[in-house]
């Protein structure tokens, strides 16, 4: 890590918190606590993994944080907002100017070449065809890419396309990032690679990445480490023995 990406950390202003975050679902006679009270606060620059089994309310978290979905009980504060007091069209400008998504299955679009997959989420912000084309190519050249913008989602290989979609994720400028399972449809020193290059980007733009994971090996990676397990959250104690490659 840079010294101005270790500043950019320490020195980082919160961006995210829950505050006693529940979210349960009713299936048939039956309450399902998918998330219990969980406080979570995130600061500019974080790096976070989030580890837990299939079921254990990994994925309903990131739906709460990103505001996809809203809580039972309890509040996601975003900037010093509470989400609960914004309409869905507010929330929507939200997730486009704040918040990146990287999916496990990439969720590319195939009719698209790289550049114009990475383009998309700038013609919801309308800015100029120049401004769109240097951010793409900026953002392409970053993740290593800058060689392969013609080409498809079919013609790249999972490594490509996952750079893609985190190029896609950052080209917006978002202040935080969330990542369900980035590595979970590559192979061992393909997902290394990807973890080193999300580090990377982490680091060199001062935005939150927080990576949900099954894969206790992505935690390796992490400044901080969550484990979730039937909907309650907790941090673990940094381990010395482990050097982040961040």
């Amino acid at each position: 890590m840079t010294g101005e990406g270790r500043f950019c950390y320490e020195a980082g202003s919160v961006f995210l918190e829950t505050r006693e975050l529940t979210k349960t679902y009713r299936v048939g006679r039956e309450d399902v606590h998918a998330l219990r009270d969980v406080d979570f606060l995130a600061r500019q620059g974080d790096f976070v993994v989030l580890n837990g089994p299939s079921g254990s309310g990994k994925t309903t978290f990131l739906n709460m944080i990103s505001a996809i979905d809203r809580p039972t009980e309890g509040e996601v504060v975003i900037e010093g907002v509470p989400t609960a007091t914004q309409t869905d069209r507010q929330l929507a400008g939200l997730r486009r100017s704040r918040i990146g998504l990287v999916f496990q299955t990439f969720n590319l679009i195939p009719v698209l070449s790289a550049a114009e997959n990475v383009e998309y989420p700038l013609l919801l912000q309308h800015l100029s065809r120049s401004e769109r084309k240097d951010r793409v190519a900026a953002m392409l050249d970053e993740v290593g890419l800058g060689d392969l913008t013609r080409r498809r989602p079919n013609e790249l290989s999972g490594g490509q396309r996952q750079r893609v979609a985190i190029a896609r994720a950052l080209v917006s400028e978002p202040k935080m990032v969330l990542a369900d399972e980035p590595t979970a449809n590559l192979d061992s020193e393909t997902g290394r690679q990807v973890m080193e290059l999300t580090c990377k980007l982490n680091v060199e733009h001062c935005v939150i990445f927080i990576v949900v994971t099954h894969d206790p090996t992505v935690a390796s990676y992490a400044r901080r480490r969550f484990q979730i397990l039937d909907g309650r959250l907790s941090e673990e104690l940094p381990d010395a023995s482990v050097a982040s490659p961040s």
